[in-house]
């Protein structure tokens, strides 16, 4: 029965109000550790190195915050918005291959995603 699913869990992060600002290196430990620790072997893939099953990443709220921000809903932002895009779409392809630098991103992007 396992062997069929796929999980897209969330990555483990303070709460919306918690004061602790989590790093990237203690999000991917805590995850993880809580994936190892409750996700049987027999599952196939986590939608999300090398451990027991396949890692990929769901980049969704990744891809559309910044450019959804930026845009607003103005047609006069859409340039702007359209050039975030580009900007996350190449980040995003980074992180995937490990690459992915921090430096020079937009400061909207380095906020959290909470509304």
């Amino acid at each position: 029965m396992f062997e069929g699913i796929l999980l897209k869990p969330s990555i483990v992060n303070p709460g919306a109000e918690s004061k602790d600002k989590a790093t990237p290196e203690g999000v991917a430990d805590y995850t993880l550790k809580l994936l190892k620790r409750r996700i049987l072997p027999a599952v196939p893939g986590i939608i999300l190195g090398p451990n027991q099953w396949h890692v990929s990443f769901s980049y969704a709220r990744a891809l559309q915050n910044t450019c959804l921000k930026t845009w607003a809903g103005k047609p006069e932002n859409v340039k702007a918005a359209q050039h975030s895009l580009l900007v996350r779409a190449k980040a995003n392809s980074l992180a995937q291959l490990g690459k992915y630098r921090a430096q020079g991103e937009f400061e909207e992007a380095k906020k959290g995603m909470f509304v």
